[in-house]
């Protein structure tokens, strides 16, 4: 058994609630675990189950007696800290049409390897959080996925559903065979377009400072910024084993830019906003 992680992210939003999601079985040491993450505007836990307790089909997962998938949630979890209980359904998936990773899918030894399964599709449901109930009425949701031994030491990725679509990036510094490259993977989901943004694309970050982002490739760039330093503590895989701590805002302030050609296809302030910034410069 070798050091590794796989798990699933999965978050739904509505107009004044965030409830995201994180299945993920790790392997370090020789000791496998199951753990999942919860994570709401204002609150994350953690809860780890034991490795008999994941069951995993090539469109579910299963730990305890909680279910995640093409089809929607349930959650059944009781601890001390964290009571939760409930069900979001949901509707027809949006797809990307190929792998997010591109060619570099067929790279042996990357540390990390990224999965889009949706990048919008209806929610609708109830789940109660410690006494709280969360309500999903006409709501939007995101589902991607990530495997290997261990995010990347500095990264930034940020996802977002807006009117008329919604997007996801990720820049990120990538070690492949003793040298370093930033690798960036981003879709743009756009009045039934999608646009892709990749490395193996041609895409290039020309700003990454002071929480913002600025990518081009060819006519199109994107801008993001983060106008606040916010985010929960949640854990993160450092080879196979769930010990390292980023944090996350999966529901916060965020300004997006869309080009083409040098005219803007859109330009707005959101906050609805999902932003994990590991940069340390």
């Amino acid at each position: 058994m070798y050091d590794s992680f796989y798990g699933w992210y999965l978050k739904c939003q509505s107009d004044t609630q965030t409830l995201a999601v994180i299945p993920a079985v790790h392997s370090a040491g020789g000791k496998r675990t199951c753990s999942v993450q919860v994570i709401t505007d204002h609150d994350a836990w953690t809860v780890t189950f034991s490795a008999d307790s994941f069951r995993r089909t090539r469109r579910n997962l299963f730990i305890g007696e909680n279910r995640f998938g093409e089809k929607g949630i349930r959650l059944a979890i009781r601890t001390p800290q964290l009571t939760i209980r409930g069900r979001l359904d949901f509707g027809q998936l949006s797809p990307l049409k190929y792998d997010i990773m591109g060619p570099f899918a067929l790279v042996p030894f990357m540390e990390c390897r990224h999965s889009v399964w949706s990048m919008r599709h209806s929610v609708t449901g109830n789940v109660r959080i410690n006494g709280q109930k969360y309500s999903f009425q006409n709501a939007w949701g995101y589902w991607e996925g990530d495997r290997g031994r261990s995010f990347p030491e500095e990264y930034l990725w940020t996802q977002c559903c807006f009117n008329d679509g919604a997007l996801m990036l990720s820049v990120a510094d990538i070690p492949v065979a003793g040298f370093h490259f930033t690798g960036i993977i981003g879709v743009i989901l756009w009045r039934g377009k999608e646009y892709r943004i990749a490395t193996y694309l041609g895409a290039r970050a020309v700003q990454i400072q002071n929480k913002t982002v600025r990518v081009i490739q060819g006519d199109l760039e994107l801008e993001v910024r983060l106008p606040e330093a916010s985010g929960r503590p949640l854990k993160a895989p450092e080879k196979g084993n769930m010990v390292r701590t980023i944090h996350e805002s999966a529901s916060c302030r965020a300004f997006y830019q869309f080009r083409k050609k040098g005219r803007t296809l859109f330009a707005f302030e959101s906050d609805r906003a999902s932003f994990e910034f590991e940069y340390f410069s």
